[in-house]
């Protein structure tokens, strides 16, 4: 695809994506990270979300600028039949904890790779003998997932409110970079402003100033990661933010680090995988 599903949605079905291709803003609910190739993630049944592509993707539209893919299952119909089946009892608990969304550790990443390539170019019962040796793998081996949830209970959406959502966070994410006043974003909402604060903070359970930071530093790590910067003010301003000082501060208050020491912390990491691959 030129670009991922363009649109905050949910559906019954849980959801394994591995990601082969591209680059975006994952939103999962009220919980906000840059997503990038070599990630691998389970979203929860009737989990809101949306992998929005970075604004590059939409310029110069090539058909295999966005490559991922996804399993869906669901639950109900799928596992009912083996669930009370002794031996399923880890994958039942495994299942269980998906409700809010996780991502795969890193180190898990080339056996869960081939293993879901394994169960797309299968089918019939070949196809769901492997998915559930992946489940089992998925329920036995793997520890320490990153958690895709703020802690807080999944929220539900109408399906009228997941289209208001989806035009508030895709205009957040389009225009990031800019001063976005309460009042215009109020209006792309087509509330008023005060109305709109109660709206997004009863379907969020934070401010919108609070999630146009975040989204606001995703890409700031994102800059940081390529290294397309000259130094962190240059971060600072091409983000929206009015000065260094703010940003620092908004930084380390998302991230628990400083801007300076998560700088160090990613060149570390990338030559701890570079003496690791050689």
């Amino acid at each position: 695809m030129p670009f991922f599903y363009n649109y905050f949605h949910r559906h019954k079905e849980t959801q394994v994506t591995l990601i082969l291709k591209g680059e975006g803003t994952l939103i999962v609910g009220n919980y906000t990270q840059p997503f990038k190739a070599g990630d691998i993630y389970v979203i929860g049944a009737n989990q809101p979300h949306i992998f929005k592509s970075d604004p590059a993707y939409f310029k110069e539209l090539q058909d295999d600028s966005a490559h991922a893919i996804h399993i869906f299952f669901d639950q109900s119909r799928i596992l009912n039949s083996f669930i009370d089946i002794p031996e399923m009892e880890p994958i039942q608990k495994f299942l269980d904890s998906t409700c809010s969304g996780l991502q795969l550790p890193p180190e898990h990443f080339d056996k869960v790779c081939r293993s879901i390539k394994k169960i797309s170019e299968a089918d019939k019962l070949k196809r769901l003998l492997y998915f559930l040796k992946l489940l089992q793998h998925l329920s036995n081996n793997v520890r320490d997932w990153k958690s895709l949830s703020t802690g807080l209970p999944n929220l539900s959406f109408t399906e009228s409110e997941g289209i208001r959502m989806n035009d508030v966070y895709q205009y957040t994410i389009s225009h990031y970079a800019e001063n976005i006043t309460l009042e215009k974003i109020a209006s792309v909402a087509h509330i008023t402003p005060h109305a709109f604060c109660k709206y997004f903070k009863k379907h969020t359970n934070k401010t919108y100033n609070t999630f146009l930071n975040e989204v606001r530093i995703n890409e700031a790590c994102k800059k940081i990661m390529s290294g397309n910067f000259d130094c962190i003010a240059s971060i600072a301003y091409s983000t929206g933010f009015n000065s260094a000082i703010n940003f620092n501060k908004v930084f380390k208050k998302i991230m628990g680090l400083s801007p300076s020491e998560y700088i160090k912390e990613y060149k570390y990491s990338l030559k701890k995988q570079a003496s690791s691959a050689a």
